[in-house]
């Protein structure tokens, strides 16, 4: 069930391919799963997360760069998809060429914060808002993180994952201490793990002696169904139900919303 309104999570790492979008999406699903309503905000140009959530580049006539740069309302951009009670709001091509136009702008860090977040029905209307940000630590990625409540890093159980995850928490502290002091760290969720695999071990153990318990016990497996999902238009929760990813997605999931649950317990 819900336990709480208007979380807004940036799902980020500048690594591509580290499985940030497929988490992003499977979460999303996982989450409705649960009972949750939830808004999945596409900020990547590449517009993965809205093509695996069956928008076509057609439907994508307004989106995420509209809402950033033209303050067209988010309510006016969100689309229902096929999985009930999942809503995005889809990145259009126009979107790659957002980070120039906004280093001219004033306020330009706050763009989407005050899309989402001046837009109090549309907050109070969803569980969680996720924001699967772009693979860089540009104007894009720093709107996500300073709209969000906290950012969940995807972590590649590979040789340069954990070097690439120190500057990303560089970003982090930064936009902690200088635009968003409410930013956490909502934790580090292990991808495309392979327990046959002595180094996604030793990653994984790295992961775990480094960030403690910021690291989600759910590792997501290296699995043949989440590649072919999206060429089937589906989360892998959906495409499988039954694959080792689709379960671990489910986990993450119950995961987050627990640790959500204890968090909350925790202000009260």
């Amino acid at each position: 069930m819900p336990i709480t309104g208007g979380t807004i999570v940036a799902i980020a790492n500048q690594k591509g391919g580290v499985g940030k979008t497929t988490t992003a999406i499977n979460l999303a699903t996982a989450l409705t799963q649960a009972g949750n309503r939830v808004l999945l905000v596409d900020l990547d140009p590449q517009g993965n997360a809205s093509t695996g959530l069956g928008l076509g580049h057609a439907d994508r006539s307004a989106g995420t760069y509209a809402l950033i740069t033209e303050a067209v309302p988010a309510s006016a951009m969100t689309h229902a998809t096929f999985v009930p009670n999942l809503f995005v709001i889809p990145a259009e091509p126009d979107l790659a060429g957002a980070e120039v136009e906004l280093v001219g702008q004033t306020n330009r860090e706050y763009r989407l914060r005050r899309a989402l977040r001046d837009a109090e029905a549309l907050v109070d209307g969803y569980d969680f808002i996720l924001i699967d940000c772009p693979p860089s630590l540009g104007l894009l990625t720093i709107n996500g993180l300073v709209a969000a409540d906290s950012v969940l890093v995807p972590l590649q159980c590979e040789f340069f994952a954990l070097e690439g995850l120190s500057q990303l928490m560089r970003t982090v502290e930064a936009v902690k201490t200088r635009l968003n002091p409410a930013l956490e760290i909502e934790g580090i969720v292990l991808t495309m793990h392979d327990k046959r695999n002595n180094l996604s071990e030793l990653v994984a153990q790295d992961a775990r002696s480094f960030f403690g318990d910021k690291v989600y016990e759910t590792m997501i497996p290296r699995n043949v169904r989440v590649s072919e999902a999206p060429s089937h238009g589906k989360p892998v929760i959906l495409y499988d139900l039954r694959s080792p990813a689709s379960q671990a997605y489910i986990k993450l999931a119950m995961e987050l919303l627990s640790r959500q649950r204890r968090r909350v317990g925790g202000r009260v």
